[in-house]
């Protein structure tokens, strides 16, 4: 276990983090994380603790959850008043507020929507009840794609007509992109996600370092991982040369997973897409093909889609953009808690507010 134990080594942890106070200078920083993994974890090992004043780590559009806008909820809800329909949801979906309801208001008022832990749950429900037109709301980033891809394919195979996805899925560098080109926050470097890059690699993130002059840094999960992900981002800022680097080795290759991208590039395909704070990002999306349209509950379902509305008090756009700490909301903490939540990142697990909630100790 010895290599094991290293990943929680207090002594470890407390080496780096003295590199980083005596190699940051005193110069301020502000290094973005654009991973809901990475939340919690630098929350729950209390890592803002053992960092020096100077330094600032935000987090970024990195939970999938919280980055699905109104508009998407609302369709699913639309398609699970239907009858004859069963909508399917990872568990923290269910509980986001839309425009007027939640999917899991409408299971409660008799909808058959139910609670899956994958995306084969969702194939099998409908493998079960050929007599159901079965939808699954496809959420996530590129981790989680390549499984729903998957499920399309097999079900084309084997002539199951009745399986359905709400494609809603996301792309994380046209979102660090548009988070550079706001402007809004001065970002000294990235902690970039771990199980993304696991799939994509290391070269989508090039033109971060190349057109920007930002340094990255690929970071796993455990603290660790984390603080020497931190240490490489200030050393990159010393020496004035950003770069990708590649902190997660064990995990991430340069080019990522191929056999996973060549599936998910057989299914879908590349178009804009709406991102909750950050609105419509170029190039963001993913679509599902035309030859497989026959698995696109946007070609097979006709339903009247309620006008979005958005919750004016509710801060989560301007948390997932950076520009906001869930201690500027109002609403944070009162009458939004994760028993009652007013927004998204109160409710996923990997929601920036969800992360301050609980661990209330740590909220700088």
């Amino acid at each position: 276990m010895k290599y094991i134990d290293e990943f929680y080594d207090r002594e470890i942890c407390d080496t780096l983090a003295e590199e980083i106070g005596k190699k940051s200078t005193g110069a301020k920083l502000t290094f973005m994380e654009v991973c809901g993994t990475h939340t919690m974890s630098i929350f729950r090992n209390g890592i803002k603790d053992l960092l020096p004043e100077n330094i600032r780590v935000l987090s970024g559009p990195g939970c999938p959850v919280c980055v699905t806008p109104n508009r998407t909820i609302d369709h699913a809800i639309a398609i699970a008043r239907l009858n004859g329909v069963c909508v399917s949801s990872f568990g923290d979906m269910m509980r986001v507020p839309g425009s007027s309801s939640s999917l899991q208001r409408e299971h409660g008022g008799g909808a058959d929507v139910r609670v899956v832990y994958s995306v084969r749950d969702a194939v099998e429900i409908a493998e079960r009840n050929p007599d159901k037109k079965v939808l699954f709301l496809g959420i996530g980033f590129e981790t989680t794609t390549p499984t729903v891809a998957s499920s399309i394919k097999d079900s084309s195979q084997r002539g199951l007509r009745n399986y359905f996805v709400l494609p809603a899925h996301k792309l994380i560098p046209p979102a660090i992109r548009a988070i550079l080109d706001s402007g809004e926050t001065k970002i000294n470097g990235f902690l970039l996600p771990g199980h993304v890059s696991v799939i994509i690699g290391e070269k989508p993130y090039g033109f971060i370092a190349e057109d920007y002059g930002v340094p990255c840094a690929i970071a796993g999960f455990e603290p660790t991982d984390i603080l020497y992900a931190i240490l490489r981002l200030v050393e990159q800022v010393n020496s004035g040369n950003p770069a990708v680097e590649n902190c997660y080795k064990r995990s991430v290759r340069q080019n990522g997973n191929q056999l996973a991208k060549d599936l998910v590039n057989e299914i879908f395909e590349v178009c804009d897409s709406e991102w909750r704070g950050l609105g419509v990002i170029p190039d963001s999306g993913l679509k599902i093909r035309g030859e497989y349209g026959e698995f696109d509950a946007l070609c097979n379902f006709e339903v009247e889609v309620e006008e979005t509305r958005e919750n004016p008090a509710c801060l989560c756009g301007e948390v997932l953009r950076g520009v906001s700490s869930p201690l500027d909301c109002a609403l944070f903490g009162t009458i939004c808690t994760p028993e009652n939540p007013a927004g998204p990142c109160m409710v996923s697990f990997e929601g920036t507010c969800a992360a301050y909630y609980k661990y209330a100790d740590d909220r700088r």
